[in-house]
């Protein structure tokens, strides 16, 4: 009886290190698992390919939002005509497992050139949320794909390139900031049902996305709006903290908040990187910049926080390394990767992938003395916008039509 016992304790633990690492290499919203630019389970081959091995792709319509992968689902928002239409793949072979579309509104003005959504799914609780470029919030079901709400509460008012914030979720609501410049707010809505729990409309939304910090017990919500960067009570939607952030000219606010205990750091275009700490004194929260690098920002995408490191790509489209402890430049790479400050940046473990519009994923060393690169190699035909998903050795890539499924063998 006691070999049998010791035998069922082994198999539990097997089974559990199983689900533990099937969870480790789900995408299952922006950014990955915790919204912080990490990739689970991947093992950097001895010597880098000049190709990847493509396993399947899929035309499922245009648009620049990230899919999520959840065990073997693949969850892709796309357009296909004047509908906007969630997919659920199955991830290993791309077939169809079910589908849902509705009519959505048309990108119109310089917008257009990309008139597919660009929020990313999240899957949460058996659910998938998805946020259309008119700020059409869906519910869906995530084994069916059935409607189980459906929101719209600001019809045909979006930012001027239209909604791009992804949502997130926390404590059975889903997250939004909905609206428009000068017209808009985070709104809660209770998970299960799609009822109001609380909104926030002291500001509209710019094209960031938001993050969860906890500080003294309270857990908050931080975003960027069109004028800040704001931290709300997750409880009841109170403002507890805010910092001026006012895009100058053609820049946005537009990078999502980077969350390192109870320190934020984030960098726009024009205004450099900066970190700030988040205290409580007495019942109010305060703020304290710790430091500033009026040199390096960013535009379209985010730094990834790695061993004390931030990793980007500049508004400039130069790769960068600032320390995070001192905000001092580490270093910069001087050749310019995209013109335009879009990339996609991944801690890959013992590598940094980043993907830039040109489609070359760029593989490099994360070295805090000069950039170091391991490998350039060219995943598609057609620009990307997105995230690339990585999953152990998968790489799930969104070109501007299709997906496909790439093996780093």
């Amino acid at each position: 009886m006691k070999k049998t016992n010791q035998l069922s304790a082994v198999m539990v633990c097997i089974i559990l290190m199983c689900a533990s690492c099937l969870f480790a290499q789900d995408w299952p919203q922006w950014r990955g698992l915790n919204r912080d630019g990490k990739a689970g389970g991947f093992k950097a081959p001895g010597q880098w390919p000049s190709e990847l091995t493509q396993k399947w792709k899929k035309t499922v319509g245009l648009g620049d939002a990230t899919p999520a992968l959840v065990g073997n689902k693949l969850y892709v928002f796309t357009r296909q005509g004047d509908e906007e239409v969630t997919l659920c793949l199955n991830a290993d072979s791309s077939d169809e497992i079910w589908i849902d579309k509705y009519t959505a509104q048309a990108v119109t003005g310089a917008a257009s050139r990309h008139p597919g959504p660009r929020s990313s799914p999240t899957v949460a609780n058996g659910k998938v949320l998805t946020i259309g470029v008119g700020g059409v919030l869906s519910c869906l079901d995530a084994s069916s794909g059935k409607v189980l709400w459906r929101k719209d509460p600001f019809p045909k008012k979006v930012p001027r390139f239209f909604t791009s914030m992804s949502p997130i979720v926390v404590d059975g609501m889903a997250i939004a900031q909905l609206g428009a410049q000068g017209g808009g707010a985070i709104i809660a809505y209770d998970l299960a049902t799609g009822n109001e729990k609380w909104r926030w409309s002291e500001e509209g939304p710019d094209y960031g996305s938001p993050v969860i910090l906890t500080v003294a017990g309270t857990k908050q919500i931080v975003t960027p709006t069109e004028k800040s960067i704001v931290g709300i009570d997750v409880a009841d939607g109170k403002l507890l903290w805010q910092i001026p952030s006012v895009p100058p000219g053609r820049a946005y606010n537009a990078a999502t908040p980077i969350v390192d205990g109870q320190t934020v750091i984030y960098a726009a275009k024009g205004r450099g990187t900066k970190a700030i700490k988040i205290g409580k004194q007495g019942d109010a929260f305060i703020t304290k910049e710790l430091w500033s690098n009026p040199e390096l920002g960013t535009q379209y995408n985010t730094p990834v926080l790695k061993d004390g490191l931030l990793f980007g790509l500049s508004d400039g489209g130069n790769l960068f390394c600032i320390n995070a402890e001192n905000g001092k430049t580490a270093w910069t790479d001087g050749t310019q990767h995209d013109r335009g400050g879009f990339t996609s940046i991944v801690d890959a473990g013992s590598c940094l992938m980043a993907l830039p519009s040109s489609s070359e994923l760029i593989v490099y060393k994360p070295s805090k003395n000069q950039y170091e690169e391991l490998a350039k190699i060219k995943v598609a035909d057609t620009p990307i916008y997105s995230h690339p998903v990585i999953a152990g050795n998968r790489i799930f890539i969104k070109d501007q039509e299709s997906v496909a499924l790439l093996m780093i063998q």
